[in-house]
């Protein structure tokens, strides 16, 4: 039973791009090392300033990283999808994890420690540029998010997320329609707005005929309009 689960690991390791350049005896290392974490949704993965000794990749469903003020309020900060990896910065300056992981849907989370990663990164040259491509792209993130925060309305922080969740670069006409992957109050959070400030917006936009909101679908008319709707 053992060896068949970490041959599941070694599979599911061998298929997410982060590792698709390594070699099999390394890719071995790394699976034999590796743990599985399989996670219902609201199940908490780790909580803000447990000890980091690796990082995690999501194989399937969905994991919030948010942090708590005293008085109980949650600001969420990322939400990581499928094939993606977290932690990689903390587990390199050795602090405790910043944020508390948990599962918005049911998930399956691989753990890499530390050390085989290490050794890794010192023996192959492509997985330590492909990690820091990771690095870098998450930073690039976190300074659009501090822009959006800073220049741009609630409103039009709302409409770029429906935008970048129906793939639009710019260019799309016509009508579309998006089922929201998170529940409205997450999404809330992760876009700095209250839940009771969100429900305006959606309604505001609702009475300008820019989206029709049915649960967890939104449909949009007419993209143009909602991309140039200015708030």
């Amino acid at each position: 039973m053992e060896k068949q689960l970490k041959a599941d690991i070694r599979g599911l390791l061998g298929r997410l791009p982060l590792f698709a350049a390594v070699d099999a005896d390394s890719l071995d290392l790394i699976a034999a090392a590796a743990g599985e974490h399989r996670l219902a949704r609201g199940e908490v993965l780790f909580r803000q300033g447990s000890p980091c000794t690796g990082f995690y990749v999501v194989v399937h469903g969905q994991i919030k990283l948010a942090v708590s003020a005293p008085n109980g309020n949650e600001k969420v900060l990322e939400l990581i999808p499928a094939h993606m990896s977290f932690g990689e910065a903390v587990m390199f300056l050795e602090r405790p994890f910043p944020v508390t992981a948990e599962a918005l849907t049911d998930s399956l989370v691989l753990f890499i420690p530390r050390e085989p990663v290490q050794d890794l990164i010192d023996n192959n040259k492509l997985f330590a540029r492909k990690m820091l491509a990771g690095l870098s792209m998450r930073l690039h993130t976190l300074v659009q998010d501090v822009e959006g925060y800073a220049l741009r309305s609630s409103t039009q922080r709302l409409i770029g997320y429906l935008l970048r969740e129906a793939g639009d670069g710019g260019l799309a006409q016509g009508s579309l329609e998006i089922d929201l992957p998170i529940s409205k109050q997450v999404l809330a959070s992760r876009l700095s707005v209250t839940p009771e400030t969100f429900s305006r917006i959606l309604h505001n936009l609702s009475s300008h005929d820019l989206l029709e909101v049915e649960g967890k679908t939104i449909r949009v008319p007419d993209v143009a309009k909602l991309r140039d709707f200015d708030a």
